[in-house]
């Protein structure tokens, strides 16, 4: 297993935390036979129960963790994003919003105190999570918000039966682990995990035995020698959701590209991460379950999934247009003089979340709609759905 060498070396704790979760991936890899999907793999390292980066107790978000997510940034960002979640919701009848992996719980907290400022609170809101320690996380951010709004929060461990409001997933389907699947000299491989003669995890491939695997591939990939993901289970994960939602809207921000731009030829080997500590690199062996592994969202696929659940594209756009749509220089205004420290602080936040070298462009929204009337504020400037 190789070490990224500008990384910060984990203290005694973390390591021994890492070393089981290399032991329970050890016994995955001979379980299988001697060779993991890369799949399975990333499962175990951020999933498996008291042991994956998701469900363990290490701080992830903010300055102090791994990552920081557009909740983290600024208030300014559910409070706009209340805006779309708002106009969902009037065109439903029983008002919900299920959330699904709320990180901190940072996002509810700014879209529930957004709604009430405007009289528009959900009758609940619902968050669909995991990891108990990210659950007990979100618990507290929200009691240190409003404890009167915190009563309307609720926690589920698997989405419910029939959800009549809005989905959010913000940063979600990212962390769904995809196959990793390459076309070399015209022969199709599978990428995963196997063991060294010392004992020591390392990546392979092996020919693709998967035919269901292989025919996404063939439809999607450019001709010649190519590799990149592949993510049926988050397609199946959104057309289960979608397929739940009797009314309202399923709104999806995350990073990634239309299919065309996904698997484009310049492209070859694919958008698989690691990040720890804010530094992003491409070694996903690196100290796992200390480690988050993301890859890039192909919004083409997710769009058809939510087609198959019988939900309707009703927008989709960059993080950029999408806020600016929605009023979020109004609101910053609104923060007071523009020499204040909190105007500033504002000012630099939604500066990271438009830029186009930053967050405004890679990141992108996509609402899923299974009722008709909705207005789409968050549309209205620039509607990229031709490109899906």
């Amino acid at each position: 297993m190789q070490r990224s060498p500008d990384l910060p070396e984990p203290d005694a704790d973390a390591r021994a935390h890492s070393a089981l979760v290399v032991d329970a991936v050890v016994r995955a890899v001979r379980q299988a036979g001697g060779f993991l999907p890369f799949d399975r793999y990333m499962q175990i390292a951020l999933y498996a129960p008291g042991l994956g980066y998701y469900v363990a107790g290490a701080r992830k978000f903010g300055a102090a963790g791994d990552f920081v997510t557009a909740p983290e940034l600024t208030p300014l960002f559910g409070a706009t994003l209340a805006r779309q979640v708002a106009e969902i919701l009037a065109a439903t009848d029983a008002r919900e919003i299920v959330e699904f992996g709320a990180g901190s719980g940072r996002l509810a907290a700014d879209v529930l105190g957004a709604l009430a400022a405007t009289g528009a609170l959900p009758t609940r809101y619902r968050i669909v999570e995991v990891s108990p320690e990210l659950a007990q996380r979100q618990r507290d951010t929200l009691a240190r918000h409003d404890a009167a709004l915190a009563s309307r929060v609720e926690w589920l461990a698997a989405p419910p039966e029939r959800i009549d409001g809005v989905v959010v997933m913000n940063e979600v389907v990212d962390a769904v682990p995809p196959s990793l699947v390459a076309r070399r000299d015209g022969a199709w491989r599978e990428r995963g995990v196997v063991l060294r003669d010392d004992g020591t995890l390392a990546l392979a491939d092996r020919p693709l035995a998967d035919a269901d695997l292989r025919a996404l591939a063939q439809a999607r990939f450019p001709d010649g020698d190519y590799a990149s993901e592949l993510n049926p289970a988050a397609e199946a994960l959104v057309e289960d959701v979608g397929r739940r939602l009797v009314g309202g809207a399923m709104l999806v921000l995350d990073y990634g590209f239309p299919r065309h731009e996904y698997y484009h030829p310049q492209r070859d080997g694919g958008t698989l991460m690691a990040h720890r500590r804010h530094r992003a690199h491409g070694d996903p062996l690196s100290w796992p379950g200390l480690t988050d592994l993301t890859a890039h969202v192909d919004f083409t696929a997710v769009a058809e999934a939510g087609e198959r659940a019988g939900l309707t594209v009703a927008g989709f756009a960059s993080q950029a247009g999408f806020l600016l749509g929605l009023g979020v220089l109004d609101r910053l205004a609104a923060m007071g003089p523009p020499s204040s420290p909190a105007y500033l602080r504002a000012a630099s936040a939604v500066q990271t979340l438009t830029s186009p070298a930053e967050m405004g462009e890679l990141f992108k929204v996509l609402a899923l709609a299974r009722s008709d009337g909705i207005a789409w504020p968050g549309f209205a400037l620039a509607d990229m759905t031709h490109r899906l």
